[in-house]
C-alpha cells in the first residue's frame, strides 16, 4: 500500500491541469445554523437551501435551512424519522424533491422521494425511485430529474432514472459508463456532466457527458480521481470544487475549471476550507460552498461543518 505522502505525491503528478491559477478570491459566507455532511443543496424560491445529513458529531439532522443572501433560517424539517444521509435533491419551480438516501447514518437505502412545497410549505411524496438508493446525484434537464449513480446495501449502481413530474413517473435511461457512487453532476448546454465518484476504496476521475437525443454518455476530459465532490456551472464553465481523495487519505480544498471547449481543466483558487461532501451551488453571482466534512471514510456519520464560502469569480 502505498504511504500517505507517496499517495499525495502520486495524485499531483497525475494532474491533468493547467498550472495557471484562474481569477477570483474566496470570502466567508454566514454560517449555517447546524453542521451537515452527505447532505443535499439546491437553489430554490431566491434561496439556497442545504438539506439534512449529519451534524457536528456525526449524528443525523433533519433541519432544512434557507439562506436568504443574509443569513441561514430553519425552514422546516424532514418528514423522515432518523434523517436521511447520501440524499439528493432537485427544484423545479417552487418545489423541491428529496430522493432516496441513507436512512439515519446505516446503510439502507431509500426509495422515496419527498416534496417540498415553498409556496405552501407543505410536504407530499412523489412517486418513488424504480429502485432504492443513497450517494447518487441528481440534476434537472428541459424539465426532468436525472438521477445517476449511487449504491444500495450490496453494490455501486451504474443507474440513470429519469423522473417526469407532469407524469409523477420514472423511466430508464442509458446507464454511466460504470458503476459510481457519490459523482457529482451539472447541467451545461443541454448536456449532463458525471464528474469523478468511487466504487469502494477506488476512486474515479472520469467525466461522462450526456447527450439526451441520442440518449449516449462519451468520454470527457479527467480530473484527478475522487469522490464526494462538488460542482457547478458559472458563466459556462464548469467547476469542481473538493472531495475525498482515498488513494491520499485526506479531503481536498483542489477547486478545477473546465472553461468552454476546453480540452483540459485548469486550477482555480483552492476552497480555504479543505471538504468532502462540498455542495456547491451557484447564487447571486457567485458560487457558494455549503457545509460538507473535513474527515476521510466515514461518509455515514460523518462530522458536518457549519462553514460556508463563497468564491467571487470576476
Amino acid at each position: 500500500m502505498l504511504g500517505r505522502f507517496a499517495a499525495a505525491s502520486l495524485l499531483t503528478a497525475l494532474l491533468p491541469v493547467s498550472s495557471v491559477a484562474d481569477g477570483g478570491s474566496w470570502a466567508p459566507a454566514p454560517a449555517m445554523r447546524d453542521g451537515h455532511a452527505a447532505h443535499a443543496v439546491v437553489v430554490a424560491g431566491g434561496s439556497i437551501l442545504a438539506l439534512g445529513g449529519t451534524g457536528t458529531n456525526g449524528a443525523p439532522v433533519s433541519s432544512v435551512e434557507r439562506f436568504d443572501g443574509r443569513r441561514w433560517r430553519l425552514e422546516t424539517r424532514l418528514p423522515v424519522s432518523g434523517g436521511l444521509n447520501a440524499t439528493a435533491a432537485a427544484a423545479i419551480g417552487s418545489r423541491v424533491y428529496v430522493i432516496g438516501g441513507f436512512e439515519g447514518t446505516g446503510n439502507m437505502p431509500s426509495a422515496l422521494v419527498h416534496v417540498y412545497d415553498l409556496a405552501t410549505r407543505a410536504w407530499s411524496q412523489a412517486a418513488p425511485l424504480p429502485s432504492p438508493r443513497g450517494g447518487h446525484a441528481a440534476v434537472v434537464l428541459a424539465g426532468r430529474i436525472h438521477v445517476l449513480g449511487g449504491g444500495n446495501s450490496v453494490s455501486t449502481l451504474a443507474y440513470h432514472s429519469v423522473y417526469d413530474p407532469e407524469a409523477d413517473r420514472w423511466t430508464r435511461a442509458a446507464p454511466l459508463r460504470r458503476p459510481k457512487g457519490s459523482p457529482a453532476a451539472v447541467v451545461l448546454r443541454g448536456r449532463i456532466y458525471a464528474i469523478g465518484g468511487r466504487s469502494g476504496h477506488t476512486d474515479f476521475g472520469d467525466l461522462e457527458i450526456y447527450d439526451p437525443t441520442a440518449d449516449r454518455w462519451t468520454r470527457g476530459p479527467s480530473i484527478p480521481p475522487r469522490g464526494a465532490a462538488g460542482a457547478a456551472v458559472y458563466r459556462r464553465s464548469i467547476y469542481v470544487f473538493g472531495g475525498e481523495s482515498q488513494a491520499a487519505g485526506r479531503t481536498l480544498a483542489d477547486v478545477l475549471r473546465l472553461p468552454p471547449g476546453a480540452q483540459a481543466w485548469t486550477k482555480a483558487p483552492p476552497m480555504p476550507t479543505p471538504r468532502a461532501f462540498a455542495r456547491a451551488v451557484t447564487f447571486r453571482g457567485a458560487v457558494y460552498v455549503v457545509g460538507g466534512s473535513r474527515l476521510t471514510a466515514s461518509s455515514h456519520a460523518a462530522p458536518g461543518l457549519r462553514v460556508v464560502e463563497r468564491l467571487n469569480l470576476p
